[in-house]
């Protein structure tokens, strides 16, 4: 293949910080976002999108950390076309070596009409004066006309050539409700290419949702006809029915390169590691037959399939787990193995800069769980290394739980709680009645902390095979109009429960009364 120049670079633009985080319950804790940002900036994304700074303070600061810390891509904020909104959005980024100011508005007649009610010149003026505002803080300006694929395309094109004449280097066009499908949307961009007459001053980026599952292949369709940023989360998470995924749209590039000649950034072996954390993380479970990331994306049951794995990969694998960061073969550890076993299979599991104390925790934590199930599998490991490192402090801690149930029985549990507060230990217990085990329990902590949030959804799956699968569980709660997730491990589904509730509430505690509940 000839040797391709620079306009051959197709760029990923992740949004997982912030379309990602707006799917339902997704909210992720100022730690937990710098995490996921430095996770991405390891995987080599071009640009990350940190957030809305002007949805909340709570937004700005996570922005404003991520700019400051994670060295690397292009750290982006989002903004309407106003005033308020983008002077904000600067002073939030300004801190990154490569700052990008994305500011949007819509560009459909439905949308200028129903939801903005205004006419279309008033919003050719809004976007024009947004992006020379823009341009008067920083030289890398995006624009997006929200929901491009339902709006005029002479209009569009007159917005578009009219944004980059004013300064915008990148230009957007997003399937803002998945309506598009492949050819439509396909034929927009070369339409746009095609028309808008200073094109070449600017990059073709989009932005396809998954409403009719053609996120992935809208956008690979773009890239077929001239866009070279593609706007994407990991997992595909996003409103609604969620975003392109980017480690499908990266691995069919690398997998069809007669297709797709096109050069890219991202180190393929980080997409594992990236769709643990952010599933770990956000609380989204990554369904098992998920291309690329799912826990079957490479396994094989049939014995057809198995015979000819066995002969040659090839016959059954159309790429190797290894390029994404999946491991090939499964290390089965057990209460007999040792550090130095646990340690290469947290190197193998790409955990490789782990300081030696969290190593060491990690595998104390390990032996435990290892005592109580015959196998340790390493979805066991991740989630050990996920919750070790999730950075939610610990006021409340369990120290004590006995729970009764049965037929005939009203289910009653004991709680007690060690809470820590500026290194002064407290223990504090209560009792409660429920109408089932956990439920008893959960009581009994509302009575302990003072804080009764309202559980709004509560889940619980085997994260490793075997009759003494480790049971995950995780819990959404509302309080004082907030949302919040828990999630708690155990081979005892009501210990695992207990934990997932307690992670929640200490969440609660962090971020509504500074840690002082």
């Amino acid at each position: 293949m000839a040797k391709k120049n620079k306009k051959d670079t197709v760029v990923f633009f992740d949004t997982t910080l912030r379309d990602g985080e707006q799917s339902p319950g997704a909210s992720l804790t100022f730690q937990e976002k710098l995490l996921v940002a430095q996770q991405l900036a390891a995987m080599n994304v071009d640009i990350i999108e940190a957030g809305f700074p002007i949805s909340s303070q709570g937004d700005f600061d996570s922005v404003k950390s991520i700019a400051q810390q994670v060295k690397g891509p292009v750290i982006c904020g989002l903004c309407r076309a106003n005033t308020k909104d983008i002077t904000t959005c600067w002073n939030a980024i300004k801190y990154s070596k490569k700052p990008r100011i994305h500011t949007f508005i819509a560009t459909s007649d439905l949308h200028i009409e129903k939801k903005l009610q205004k006419t279309r010149q008033q919003v050719f003026d809004m976007a024009v004066n947004a992006v020379k505002l823009a341009k008067s803080f920083c030289d890398d300006v995006e624009f997006s006309a929200e929901d491009a694929s339902r709006s005029d395309v002479d209009y569009l094109c007159s917005i578009i050539e009219a944004v980059i004449a004013t300064g915008a280097t990148t230009v957007n066009i997003p399937d803002t409700v998945g309506y598009a499908i492949p050819s439509e949307f396909g034929n927009l961009i070369a339409t746009i290419k095609q028309r808008v007459k200073n094109i070449e001053k600017a990059v073709i980026s989009v932005h396809c949702h998954n409403d009719l599952g053609l996120g992935v292949a809208n956008s690979l369709a773009a890239i077929e006809n001239g866009a070279r940023q593609i706007e994407c989360t990991v997992n595909g998470i996003g409103e609604r029915a969620g975003n392109a995924a980017i480690e499908e749209i990266v691995m069919a590039i690398k997998t069809k390169p007669m297709f797709y000649p096109v050069n890219y950034n991202i180190k393929t072996k980080e997409i594992y590691k990236s769709s643990k954390l952010v599933s770990n993380l956000t609380g989204i479970t990554v369904q098992p037959n998920k291309a690329i990331v799912g826990i079957n994306a490479f396994a094989h049951e049939s014995g057809i399939h198995q015979d000819g794995m066995l002969k040659d990969k090839r016959t059954y694998e159309i790429m190797s787990p290894q390029d994404v960061g999946v491991p090939e073969s499964l290390l089965v550890l057990g209460k007999h193995s040792g550090r130095h076993a646990f340690f290469k299979r947290l190197k193998d599991l790409g955990y490789n800069k782990l300081q030696p104390e969290v190593m060491e925790q990690l595998f104390e934590k390990f032996k435990l769980l290892a005592d109580k199930k015959k196998c340790v599998f390493d979805d066991d490991i991740n989630s050990l290394v996920e919750q070790s490192v999730s950075g939610v402090k610990e006021v409340y801690t369990i120290d004590y739980v006995n729970v009764t149930s049965g037929v005939g029985v009203i289910p009653t549990a004991t709680i007690r709680l060690v809470k820590t507060i500026k290194n002064k230990k407290e223990i504090i217990q209560e009792a409660a009645c429920g109408s089932g085990p956990v439920d008893a329990a959960y009581k009994a902590i509302d009575k302990i902390t003072g804080i009764t949030v309202d559980l709004e959804d509560y889940t619980l799956r085997a994260i490793s095979s075997g009759e003494d699968a480790q049971g995950e569980v995780n819990v959404k709660v509302k309080y004082n109009g907030a949302k919040y997730i828990g999630k708690g491990m155990s081979t005892d589904i009501v210990e695992a429960s207990i934990n997932a509730y307690i992670h929640a509430v200490n969440k609660i505690v962090i971020m509504q009364f500074g840690g002082k509940k």
